[in-house]
């Protein structure tokens, strides 16, 4: 397996970046995740972080050297890095719970499987062309599908996203067989927010992915000025002639049984996920509810 990658991630005009991104692999499979950490609610940058360590350290553990099921392996890891956030609210004793939009891709054999919850994005070119982008869980995104009719719809405003006390509702996609140049690109919404689809397609398939990256995150943040959001982008572009030959290629074929490469870092998860049943969840979403619910009747 061989492929091209460039990754960027900037704090533009906020106080900080709750963006978080990183991607890992074994000789035979690759995992690509990136996490949009929400405003207007405590810790995102800690949201954020908890998916991708927890979607990594499952695929560390089941990736031997690859995912039986990818579709199957991504629910469960997305819903795992939901409980997760949810397990941290709870032991912090947190009246709001930290939240996070996620997006996921794994690359195995010729073909991607992706995940995503929120208005995080994957966008896949070839050709030249945009083959398929993610549709965010956003009313905006909704309507214009044509699934719901709404007026004055805000389009920053997500029905879903992992860490709420609610259930979250995700996608999954694929497996789509990949062709030789095609690329991948996964964004926050501070790219695409600024940016058209147009300016996103052209610019990544007219360049290299490792030139095509910062051009984009730049472009998005002349065009938001001072007020931009964070801006965080991780592409790759499949089995390049030559291209992982260079310091920016990587190449799993040397990769030996049992090795796991990472850029994802540890630091926040002190359960793995498996140790999470239902129950512990459920009554963590209890727990915080109930504290929601006693602040509010001493406030009124």
């Amino acid at each position: 397996m061989k492929f091209s990658v460039f990754q960027v991630s900037r704090r533009g005009g906020r106080a900080k970046n709750e963006d978080r991104m990183g991607y890992c692999y074994t000789r035979e499979s690759g995992l690509f995740v990136l996490a949009d950490g929400m405003g207007g609610h405590p810790e995102g940058e800690v949201a954020a972080q908890l998916a991708l360590q927890t979607i990594a350290a499952l695929y560390q553990k089941e990736a031997r050297p690859i995912i039986e099921d990818t579709a199957e392996f991504l629910s469960i890891a997305v819903m795992a890095a939901h409980h997760q956030i949810i397990h941290y609210a709870s032991e912090k004793g947190m009246l709001d719970t930290p939240r996070t939009t996620v997006v996921a891709v794994i690359l195995q054999g010729a073909g991607a499987t992706w995940a995503h919850c929120g208005d995080s994005r994957l966008y896949v070119v070839r050709d030249g062309e945009l083959l398929t982008r993610t549709r965010d869980h956003s009313y905006l995104e909704q309507q214009s599908a044509g699934v719901i009719k709404l007026e004055n719809i805000n389009r920053n405003i997500l029905f879903t996203c992992l860490g709420s006390p609610t259930k979250p509702v995700f996608d999954i996609t694929g497996p789509v067989i990949l062709q030789q140049g095609d690329k991948l690109l996964l964004c926050s919404d501070g790219l695409w927010g600024t940016l058209s689809d147009e300016e996103i397609v052209t610019q990544l398939a007219s360049k290299s992915v490792s030139d095509a990256v910062p051009d984009l995150v730049e472009a998005a943040l002349r065009s938001a000025g001072e007020h931009s959001d964070n801006v965080t982008v991780l592409a790759m572009e499949w089995e390049t002639p030559d291209a992982f030959e260079s310091t920016r290629g990587v190449s799993t074929d040397s990769v030996m049984d049992g090795v796991f490469a990472s850029t994802i870092q540890a630091g926040l998860l002190d359960t793995m996920p498996d140790e999470l049943d239902e129950a512990t969840i459920e009554k963590s979403i209890a727990e915080i509810n109930e504290a929601i619910r006693r602040t509010a009747a001493r406030r009124a």
